[in-house]
C-alpha cells in the first residue's frame, strides 16, 4: 500500500471517529444550574464540565470548588467503554469509567486505589438542552454521600 492511501485511510477512519462523537448528546459545555440541584453539604461542586472529543476518545474536563470552597480541577480521557482510565486532579480518584447506556445515558464509576467509590448516572434530556448527574457513594472521610446536579448546556 502506498503512502497516499495509508494516510487517506487515517483520515477516513479519524473522520469516523468525529462524526460517532459529535452526534453524542453528552459532547458540549455544560454549567451547573444550583437552583435545580440537590448537592450533598461539605461536598465538591462540579461547576462547569466540558466534553469534547480528542482524536477517538473523549476528554472531560471539570472545573469547580471542592468541599472547602478552593477551587478544583480535573480531567479524564477515554471512551465510553466501561473500562477504567485515569482521572487526574480528583483526590477522591484515580480512575473513572463511563459506558453509554442508550443513546442519552452514561453510567459512570470512580474508584480509588481500585475501590469503587462512587457510581452514577448522567442523563441528558431529550430536548438537550440539559443533563441531570445522580451520583450516591462514600467521601474521603468514608461517609455515604449522594447528590443529584442539573446542568444545563451553553
Amino acid at each position: 500500500m502506498n503512502a497516499k492511501a495509508i494516510v487517506l485511510t487515517m483520515m477516513l477512519c479519524l473522520f469516523g471517529v468525529s462524526v460517532c462523537y459529535a452526534g453524542d448528546a453528552n459532547m458540549g459545555t455544560w454549567k451547573l444550574n444550583e437552583a435545580k440541584s440537590t448537592l450533598a453539604p461539605g461536598t465538591s461542586k462540579n461547576t462547569m464540565v466540558v466534553y469534547a472529543v480528542a482524536g477517538d476518545e473523549v476528554q472531560v474536563t471539570v472545573d469547580g470548588v471542592d468541599g472547602a470552597g478552593k477551587p478544583a480541577h480535573n480531567e479524564w480521557k477515554g471512551k465510553f467503554d466501561g473500562k477504567d482510565y485515569p482521572v487526574t486532579g480528583d483526590p477522591a480518584a484515580d480512575t473513572r469509567s463511563y459506558k453509554k447506556s442508550g443513546a442519552r445515558t452514561l453510567k459512570l464509576t470512580n474508584k480509588k486505589g481500585g475501590k469503587i467509590t462512587i457510581t452514577g448516572s448522567v442523563v441528558v434530556s431529550a430536548d438537550g438542552k440539559s443533563r441531570t448527574v445522580t451520583v450516591s457513594g462514600t467521601d474521603a472521610n468514608g461517609k455515604k454521600v449522594s447528590s443529584m446536579a442539573v446542568y444545563d448546556k451553553q
